[in-house]
């Protein structure tokens, strides 16, 4: 079973996630006590509704991204389109798989900063997105700026080393004791083509 925050949006898909906080030398508008970017750096299981804004070589984008993941290495990324699914990317066990059910497309290849940065147009591994929404800093992040909430970040921006800046608004965060393994299940894909991630750069550009 999926987690709420994508009960609404089971066909929504996803595009772009990144994320930046606070590093060494950084500025941030308001720290929390030390025991809460502790218990935030601690977190196992979260999940979050995005609002993502970043740009860089590859051009501009904005959405809302709807965002999970389960330690060590699970992550679910979506981004709703107005008619459905734009596209699901889901990583797990090294594996990365993207379904973009407007193309009937599928990319599938390594939980790499390489392969990740084909489908979500941002250089970061997929610990490193998660490390980064719950606080914690990533040699890949400049000039990382984040406003905290009462227990994570609401706010996070800074720039990869490529020159992309990123904008991360967070939302509706819940960190449940455990998702089910469905959560991180690539959605149903039969007939669809298989892309390489040339192909899948070029569908990035186009959303």
């Amino acid at each position: 079973m999926l987690p709420p925050i994508f009960a609404s949006s089971r066909r929504s898909v996803a595009a772009a996630l990144a994320a930046s906080l606070t590093v060494a030398g950084c500025a941030s508008a308001r720290l929390p006590a030390p025991e809460v970017r502790e218990s935030a750096r601690a977190t196992t299981v979260y999940t979050a509704r995005l609002s993502v804004h970043f740009a860089g070589p590859r051009g501009r984008a904005r959405a809302t991204v709807l965002a999970a993941f389960a330690r060590p290495d699970s992550l679910r990324i979506e981004v709703p389109g107005p008619g459905g699914a734009r596209v699901v990317v889901v990583a797990a066990a090294g594996r990365l798989t993207a379904v973009f059910p407007g193309e009937r497309t599928v990319f599938e290849g390594r939980s790499t900063m390489e392969d990740v940065e084909a489908v979500l147009g941002v250089a970061l591994t997929p610990e490193e997105i998660m490390d980064l929404l719950v606080g914690v800093p990533g040699p890949r992040i400049a000039d990382a700026r984040v406003t905290w909430g009462e227990r994570y970040p609401r706010r996070v921006s800074g720039r990869l080393a490529d020159g992309t800046s990123l904008v991360v608004k967070a939302q509706a965060i819940q960190s449940p004791e455990t998702l089910s393994a469905s959560a991180f299940a690539a959605p149903p894909h039969p007939g669809y083509r298989a892309i390489d991630a040339d192909e899948a750069r070029e569908m990035w550009a186009r959303r």
